[in-house]
Parts: C-alpha cells; structure tokens; sequence
C-alpha cells in the first residue's frame, strides 16, 4: 500500500463548526471512557472553537491525508519565547493508526519550528504517549490527576 501523503491547511473562523464536530467526533470514545467534563475537546462548545480561530497566537490546520481533512491540529505559536503548544491534535478514528498524526507533527514542526514545543497527553493512552517519545518529545514535570480515571502528563521537544 502506498503511503498517504500528509499536508496541513489553514482553517479559518468559517471551519468551526466543520472543525468542532469532527473534534467532537474524534474525542467522544475518550470522553466515555475518561469521563472528563473539564478538560475534554468533546465537552466544548463551538465557542470555544470559535474563540481559539480568532486567537493571535493560533495557527488552526485540517490533517489532510490525500487532500481528505481526517483531523486537525492547533499550534500556539507566541513568537516571544514562550514554548509552542500543540492543543488539540487529533484524527477521525476511521483513520488513526496509519501514522497521520506523526507526520502531522513533523509538518507543523516544519511549518512553526523543531523545538521549543510543550503538549499534554493523557497517561493512560499509551499509544498518545508513545507518539509524542517517537518524535523526540520528553516527560517533564509531575502528572497531573484530572480525575480518578485519567491523569494529565506534559511532554516538551527543546
């Protein structure tokens, strides 16, 4: 099988609500699992999508994977020495495990800069972690319980 070739695009203000329902989409099999009313993409509301659109600082990409959008990455990108953050990445669940969101990663890194970077995951999906230790991404700080089933835990790339 031939590799699908990865490219991010530039969505804006008129994609939120295409941009909030695949997030929703993408994120509810976690929010059953985790049941996680604060911090889970799944809980929001289009407002908010709305809002990190408008931001100065957010750079908002549809995943395409052969010109399809199969998920979305946001990058916080300061420009004043803070740390880049990735919040939120994620990929329709039809096409996860085909290494889509790796190159995802690479691409905005291309885009945004190699290092300098900071992201948080949640420790009980090892397979997000292992994503993340893959692209040269490491733990720093204490985890952080968000609740008794899922714990928060911080990965930057220097």
């Amino acid at each position: 099988m031939e590799p699908l070739k990865i490219s991010l695009h530039p969505a804006e203000v008129g994609d939120a609500e295409r941009l909030w329902k695949m997030q929703v989409g993408a994120f509810s099999e976690m929010y059953e699992k985790y049941r996680d009313e604060k911090t889970s993409p799944a809980a929001e509301k289009i407002g908010r999508t709305v809002a990190r659109l408008k931001s100065p600082d957010t750079y908002y990409y549809f995943i395409l994977a052969d010109g399809e959008a199969v998920g979305a990455i946001r990058v916080i990108d300061p420009k004043d020495g803070r740390p880049k953050r990735i919040s939120p990445i994620f990929i329709m669940p039809q096409y996860r495990n085909r290494g889509i969101a790796h190159e995802a990663v690479l691409e905005a890194e291309r885009l945004h800069g190699a290092s300098g970077w900071e992201l948080e995951t949640v420790l009980q999906e090892a397979a997000s972690c292992r994503l993340y230790e893959k692209l040269g991404y490491r733990r720093a700080g204490e985890p952080r319980a968000v609740n008794d089933r899922m714990t928060l835990v911080t990965y930057i790339k220097e």
